[in-house]
């Protein structure tokens, strides 16, 4: 029988109300994206659980550990080192909204023209209707992007604010610098849960964030197979939007079992779409949950999405960071050299971020990439033009798309890749 969690919300000062129009329909969102699909891993079953009372359990969780004198971190970006927080018994959870549900109330305060997850973000927060966003005991924000930073400044009017100073261009000195503003981060999470961080500590968590990178990759290592799709983009982008807010051992054991179960699929020859399906690679800005619009439409649309070149797909979990340092400052410095190699469009020059979709796309064996950019986004937008040039001279066909969260454009947006994939065959 499921588990009435209105006390819960209510305790956090929710919108009971509207929040319960948002539960209603989810499960009918969830259940026509997920559920319709065929022969989906059995390791699915812990993220189809997740999503089933996602604001839930792992709420209660986080309240529960409160209790017992943790703090919790929200976090809208991969630059974010969860590794400090952890390693001062802090728990980190990913904030970005990726819902129209909480945009009408986020543009109560921020214009219309500007990116739907930006006003999703704080119309979650500030429309009291998601349990993430009130549990919080500080939000740490990163200035990668402009619109965030204006956002932030009307989040600190609700709530505990820090934020990180990244870089904008990737020079030794920035290394240097980014390595100086995570060492500033640490003295704010010290202070915040009252936990001294020592290298010791560090080190541990350090390996707890590489091992769900590891099980992580491990995943996407199988979608690499050239014949076989073990499992549909789908449901590893659902995979990837859970590990944001995850207990990060118990993500990456579940990661590693699904991991099992794909690489067995592998040997026995189990695809989840027909041989000759067309393979994509999706690439742009970051689908924040419950954004499986693209997902859904292009792998109803006869292609398969093998590799997501965004947040919440291969910037989320590749490069490791160095276990071998001893030192604070050392770890600091590696923790940098890391977390520097992510390759957002707030970048400039931002070279390496072709780079890679290019060789993911050689990697993953791709038919065509499609290269999405939410609505508003200027840095993704102005990086499209660069990006096409490159692989339409690799011969890798690329269809460009302009979105946002509503369903209004969804049968335009399934013309347009029915064409593209017809196109590719």
């Amino acid at each position: 029988m499921p588990v009435d969690r209105h006390p819960m919300w209510e305790s956090l000062g929710m919108d009971l109300e509207t929040h319960d129009v948002l539960c209603s329909v989810l499960p009918t969102a969830f259940s026509d994206t997920f559920l319709s699909q065929e022969n989906r891993p059995e390791g699915m079953a812990f993220w189809d659980m997740v999503v089933a009372d996602v604001h839930g359990i792992r709420p209660q969780e986080l309240i529960d550990e409160q209790a017992k004198g943790r703090k919790v971190f929200g976090t809208f970006c991969t630059y974010v080192p969860d590794e400090v927080v952890i390693a001062c018994d802090g728990i980190v959870t990913g904030l970005c909204g990726g819902s129209q549900f909480w945009v009408p109330d986020g543009e109560k305060y921020l214009p219309a023209d500007m990116c739907p997850l930006i006003k999703a973000s704080l119309g979650a927060r500030f429309g009291k209707t998601c349990p993430f966003f009130r549990i919080v005991d500080q939000i740490v924000g990163e200035t990668t992007c402009d619109g965030k930073k204006k956002m932030y400044e009307i989040l600190a009017t609700d709530v505990d604010m820090h934020i990180m100073q990244l870089p904008q261009m990737k020079r030794p000195k920035d290394y240097v610098a980014f390595a100086d503003e995570i060492a500033d981060f640490a003295k704010n999470v010290e202070e915040v849960t009252g936990v001294e961080l020592t290298p010791e500590r560090l080190a541990e968590a350090i390996k707890v964030i590489n091992n769900r990178r590891k099980a992580l990759a491990r995943v996407y290592e199988t979608r690499k197979n050239p014949d076989i799709i073990p499992i549909s983009g789908t449901d590893a982008l659902l995979m990837m939007q859970i590990a944001f807010f995850d207990d990060p051992v118990r993500c990456a054991q579940m990661a590693n079992n699904l991991a099992d179960e794909l690489e067995q699929r592998l040997v026995d020859g189990v695809s989840v779409f027909p041989k000759g399906t067309k393979r994509i690679l999706l690439t742009g800005t970051p689908l924040a949950i419950p954004n499986w619009k693209l997902h859904h439409i292009i792998e109803t649309s006869g292609a398969a999405i093998v590799c997501e070149e965004n947040c919440t797909g291969t910037k989320f979990f590749t490069n490791l960071v160095d276990e071998t340092k001893e030192t604070l400052p050392e770890m600091f410095q590696a923790l940098s050299d890391r977390y520097m190699q992510i390759n957002c469009a707030c970048f400039t020059p931002n070279k390496a971020r072709i780079d890679e979709v290019l060789a993911l796309a050689k990697e993953y064996h791709v038919d065509g990439v499609i290269n999405t950019n939410l609505k508003f986004c200027t840095t993704f937008k102005t990086e499209a033009p660069a990006l096409e040039k490159v692989l339409e001279e690799a011969g890798i066909p690329v269809l460009d798309i302009e979105t946002d969260y509503t369903d209004n454009d969804a049968e335009q947006l399934r013309t347009r890749i029915e064409a593209f994939v017809e196109m590719l065959g």
